[in-house]
């Protein structure tokens, strides 16, 4: 027989639970976010969830420090600092619109919005790592003009990936010399392409896409798989993290991270943060200015590098 403590917590369980229901539901229904985005979101909630129940939290009652237990727990697993951020930031949206909706505490709510975590600066890569990973793909069968066109994509435009999955041939505009990404909430922003990138797009539209269809079936997708299917997210991280392991870099290394290499070399090309913020698609110039410590770090390197007393010590 449960104690009443333990119906109790039973009960905010439940709450939860169906709380997380009606948060992803609007988040996609009235924030219109991608149903990619509203899976991450459910994903990384319902790991909340199942903690609380293991560990016997009220979750509705949660305290500072059973949060703080929860994201230790998470660290100590192994997750990365930004996926620990990441569900963090999910547990403060969720917990805001239950106290709007009265469906919890505002202490609750103070103890899921008081923990600080430490910034962490995104992985970006080389122009030697980004060499590498494109030279694995540099041959002429259709798979390696598909793969080289996704990836001269992703380093000309900055797109996520799921943003790339999403691409139809329309999308890509070689007269104007430009693409048109859908981002979170598919919101529409125009994004200018360099030659090499539009070089390897027009090879693998031209000499490859075709190839890879079946015989009478048809699709308007950009990126397509050796069955001719349109490629997903998924499938296409996985021919990222294949040519990661082939170029030799860290295992590590994910799509995002030409995100942050296109961000961090527009900074130190002399972009405003406002232009690079309207490339990305972030929503918050906040996000964006993450990338102004990268940039200044390789202003500074190539300084010492380049400037003619950088490496002396005085003389008379």
């Amino acid at each position: 027989m449960l104690t009443p403590e333990a119906r109790s917590r039973a009960r905010e369980q439940d709450a939860l639970d169906e709380a997380i229901d009606a948060w992803c539901a609007r988040l996609a229904d009235v924030r219109r976010l991608s149903d990619n985005t509203v899976r991450g979101y459910r994903h990384d909630l319902a790991s909340f969830s199942g903690w609380a129940r293991r560990e016997g939290v009220a979750p509705l009652s949660i305290t500072h420090r059973e949060l703080r237990r929860y994201l230790t727990e998470l660290s100590r697993a192994g997750y990365a600092a930004t996926t620990v951020s990441r569900r963090l930031s999910a547990l403060r949206g969720l917990y805001r619109w239950m106290l709007r909706e009265g469906r919890c505490p505002s202490a609750a709510v103070a103890a899921v919005s008081s923990p600080k975590l430490s910034q962490t600066l995104p992985h970006t890569m080389s122009d030697e790592e980004a060499s590498r990973l494109l030279s694995t793909c540099s041959g002429p069968e259709p798979v390696d003009l598909r793969d080289r066109a996704f990836l001269e994509l992703l380093y000309a435009s900055g797109a996520r990936i799921s943003e790339a999955a999403g691409l139809r041939l329309g999308d890509v505009d070689f007269a104007q010399r430009q693409v048109t990404l859908f981002g979170k909430g598919s919101k529409e922003r125009i994004v200018p392409l360099y030659d090499r990138a539009l070089e390897s797009l027009r090879a693998y539209v031209d000499h490859g896409r075709g190839a890879l269809l079946r015989p009478g079936h048809t699709t308007d997708a950009l990126f397509v798989s050796t069955r001719g299917n349109p490629m997903s997210a998924d499938a296409l991280r996985t021919r990222f993290e294949r040519h990661v392991a082939e170029a030799g870099l860290e295992p590590g290394l994910t799509p995002h991270a030409m995100r942050h290499t296109f961000a961090t070399e527009l900074l130190s090309g002399g972009a405003d943060l406002r232009s690079v913020q309207e490339l990305l698609g972030h929503e918050s110039l906040s996000t964006t200015q993450v990338y102004t410590h990268l940039s200044v770090d390789r202003l500074r390197e190539a300084a010492r590098r380049a400037h003619p007393r950088a490496s002396s010590h005085g003389s008379a």
